[in-house]
């Protein structure tokens, strides 16, 4: 019985290094592109994002390129997503002057511009653009 318990206890330590490695390869953000409105000329677009890391990210502002239904490139800007702390979901949006949302075609996340922790300290591009996962509830494809 105790040479049972040995392995049993020898199996759990062996096998909490990879939970850990799973753990962290889990972490990242996510970002969905959750819904395109007209609104007079406008066009207002609504993102949910999830910081899943183990530490708060205190601001990050992401390049962001609009492209239209034929993949050209209607205009570049920057996105302030603000304060991402972990675990918290948090929904972002941003009203796109003189643009109809029907003709938007796909949203390029191409980095981040500005990435800080939640004392204002640079933090790695990594920890915004690493790990970072994009899905769209839309019509509109988000890229990254």
């Amino acid at each position: 019985m105790r040479n049972s318990w040995n392995l049993l206890i020898l199996s759990l330590i062996t096998l909490a290094p990879d939970l850990g490695a799973a753990e962290q390869k889990d972490a990242g953000l996510s970002i969905e592109l959750n819904s395109v409105e007209t609104i007079e000329t406008s066009c207002r677009i609504s993102f949910l994002a999830e910081n899943t890391h183990s530490a708060d990210i205190g601001q990050v502002v992401f390049e962001t390129v609009l492209l239209d239904n034929d993949q050209h490139v209607d205009r570049l800007m920057l996105f302030d997503f603000a304060d991402l702390p972990k675990g918290r979901p948090r929904v972002r949006q941003f009203v796109l002057p003189d643009l109809n949302c029907a003709h938007l075609g796909a949203v390029l996340i191409n980095g981040a511009e500005t990435c800080l922790g939640s004392d204002e300290t640079v933090l790695p591009n990594q920890m915004c653009t690493g790990g970072l996962s994009l899905t769209s509830r839309t019509d509109v494809e988000l890229l990254g």
